[in-house]
């Protein structure tokens, strides 16, 4: 489990592919001091696992289907990619709850100076818009954001200087695809809803079938 707060910016240094998958090559340095084989590293938002690593450098492979369903796909050496450890059972919550299984990509559509903030406008699937809401929060290539505003085909986000210098997002530009996470709870919020309906349907039904006088009542009671 991750919170959407970035620890670095990482860089590509090779990118290799095969016919089932690629294999990454991250440079970084915070993570670095305590990473291990087997460790769990949000890139961009995406759950990677470890499976080699040196000094400055770690490696983790893709599916192909993560890397065509994701930004990943754009990614090339030198591309620049925010990083996160998992979290530890004694840190501090400090974003929201960030699984690292993306549910699509965005595009943006706006970028738009406001003073010191700038607003960020995605573009976003219908699937994913569903579970986006006014001061609710939404993971955009791993960071967590809180939702500013939502239209039937976008949501916008205002972020602060401190966000975009130690993030990818100060390097995006307009077009540019990012990966989108939204917010589990609402997801569970939702299963649960659905989930209940048909107790309370029938629980309806039962009471109306209890409820006034009928032909059965009286032929019960002896009238």
């Amino acid at each position: 489990m991750f919170t959407g707060i970035i620890e670095e910016k990482g860089t590509i240094s090779k990118i290799m592919k095969n016919a089932s998958q690629a294999v990454l090559t991250i440079k970084a340095q915070k993570i670095m001091e305590d990473i291990h084989k087997g460790d769990s590293i949000a890139v961009n938002g995406i759950c990677l696992t470890v499976t080699a690593f040196s000094k400055n450098e770690f490696q983790a492979d893709v599916m192909h289907e993560t890397l065509n369903r994701t930004s990943l796909k754009m990614l090339k050496p030198g591309s620049s990619v925010n990083l996160e450890r998992a979290m530890a059972a004694d840190g501090r919550f400090g974003g929201h709850i960030v699984s690292g299984h993306i549910d699509g990509t965005g595009k943006i559509t706006e970028i738009k100076e406001d003073s010191l903030a700038i607003w960020y406008t995605i573009e976003a699937s219908l699937e994913i818009l569903r579970y986006i809401v006014e001061k609710g929060s939404v993971a955009i290539d791993g960071i967590s954001l809180t939702v500013a505003k939502v239209t039937q085909t976008t949501f916008s986000v205002s972020t602060i200087p401190h966000t975009r210098k130690i993030t990818t997002l100060g390097e995006r530009k307009k077009g540019d695809m990012v990966n989108l996470e939204n917010d589990i709870v609402g997801k569970y919020v939702e299963k649960f809803t659905n989930e209940i309906k048909p107790y309370e349907t029938a629980i309806n039904t039962s009471e109306k079938k209890n409820q006034g006088i009928t032909r059965e009542k009286l032929a019960h009671y002896g009238y």
